[in-house]
């Protein structure tokens, strides 16, 4: 029987974060139910490899889409604008949006501006990972200490165009005879139903045990020799870029005299960076923010951690805790957003407020014992295994969707 075709498109690959590699993860599982065709605007290196090795064609501009971050971009919404006209320009896209089954976007930088090219006809499913937060939420406009920028009245009076095209394009995206919207958690189901005042289900990403081993493979181990200047041990991991949303400045505060270094993956802007290492020097705290790490790099990091740690503002869904999870390292994490679907307080890790700092501390401790990590660990992957976070069950919900729209 002839598999269905679909088209799976994303604006950026550029800063590979979270919901980069779990795209990139799926892809594979998604050819064994489709006939699938990659589209992006910015591709990456391990988007190439992926699709390289997996015969999936990718379709990109042959001059790479750049979002404008100037003041007056922002303002006048210029990114809509500009991601339309660099769909528009890529080889070979009208043909297959003419032809294809179905498909399946996902939310990032320049990934709306494709809504409007799609044919109504198409069936069409948005996995958006949570309403564009610098038009709904403050916390992107605080800076790496989290003060205001500048003055937040101000700012939300400025993006006011911007919300309106925002809700503009989604309210035409949900008025297609074909579509559906989906959050990827509880949390980023209710924060679209908030926002956009439509009904809203999840479909959570997934984790891949081939890639977090729970145990450490050659390969890994060859990749963490080529890593230095780690801080002395013992020391913990957070992963997210430098800004106040992903957390970064509490934790550190968070650790101060605890003993505990900290390993922050993600980078970010240089002078938010430089902050947050004048904060840790401050605050008698060992840091260190490596270049960007490959995958086994990264696993490698995260098993040699004593914790993996998050004080994030309102994630969406938060991948680090099942990877946490798959690797067997103890997951403490804010009582919070996306990480209350996959973290039991006490069972598989630690759900936390984020001002009892007593509370974390004590949960670092914790972590150091042999029998509570090897208790998290197994609890850990059993959540996995109850939630059927694999990429194949990912895929198999996708053309779930896929049926249902053509049946509705």
């Amino acid at each position: 029987m002839e598999k269905p075709s679909l088209l799976v498109a994303k604006g950026t690959f550029e800063a590979m974060r979270g919901a980069e590699r779990d795209l990139i993860r799926n892809l594979p599982a998604l050819t064994k139910y489709f006939d699938v065709t990659m589209a992006t605007l910015q591709s990456s290196r391990e988007l190439k490899q992926c699709c390289r090795e997996n015969s999936i064609p990718l379709l990109k501009p042959k001059i790479s889409w750049q979002q404008k971050s100037g003041t007056w971009s922002r303002i006048w919404n210029t990114e809509l604008r500009s991601s339309t006209k660099a769909w528009k320009g890529i080889t070979g896209l009208k043909e297959v949006l003419a032809s294809t089954d179905v498909v399946h976007l996902v939310s990032g930088d320049g990934s709306l501006g494709l809504i409007r090219l799609v044919p109504k006809k198409t069936p069409f499913h948005l996995h958006m990972l949570e309403p564009h937060r610098g038009l709904y939420e403050d916390v992107l406009h605080l800076g790496v200490d989290g003060k205001p920028r500048r003055n937040l009245s101000l700012t939300r009076f400025a993006l006011s165009k911007a919300r309106r095209d925002d809700r503009r394009i989604v309210s035409a995206f949900l008025k297609r005879p074909k579509s559906k919207i989906n959050g990827n958690s509880n949390y980023s189901a209710e924060r679209i139903q908030t926002v956009y005042g439509c009904d809203s289900e999840f479909i959570h990403p997934s984790v891949d045990f081939s890639e977090f081993t729970p145990e450490a493979t050659e390969e890994e181990n060859q990749a963490w020799i080529d890593l230095d200047e780690l801080p002395d041990p013992p020391w913990v991991t957070t992963i997210g870029h430098a800004g106040w949303v992903k957390g970064g400045w509490e934790t550190i505060s968070m650790l101060a005299g605890s003993g505990f270094g900290l390993v922050l993956v993600g980078g970010g802007v240089f002078e938010e960076v430089e902050g947050l290492h004048d904060h840790a020097d401050a605050r008698g705290v060992k840091l260190w923010t490596p270049p960007r790490l490959s995958n086994l790099q990264l696993t490698g990091l995260m098993r040699r951690s004593v914790a993996i740690v998050s004080m994030a503002h309102g994630e969406p869904f938060g991948l680090t805790p099942i990877e946490a999870f798959a690797v067997g390292t103890p997951a403490l994490f804010v009582d919070e957003g996306g990480f209350q679907d996959t973290v039991e307080d006490g069972v598989n890790g630690r759900l936390l407020p984020r001002d009892d700092i007593m509370a974390w501390q004590e949960a670092l401790n914790e972590a150091l014992d042999s029998d509570v990590k090897k208790k998290w660990a197994e609890a850990g992957r059993q959540k996995i295994t109850e939630l059927d976070l694999s990429p194949d069950a990912h895929a198999r919900r996708i053309f779930e969707i896929f049926e249902e729209l053509n049946n509705p």
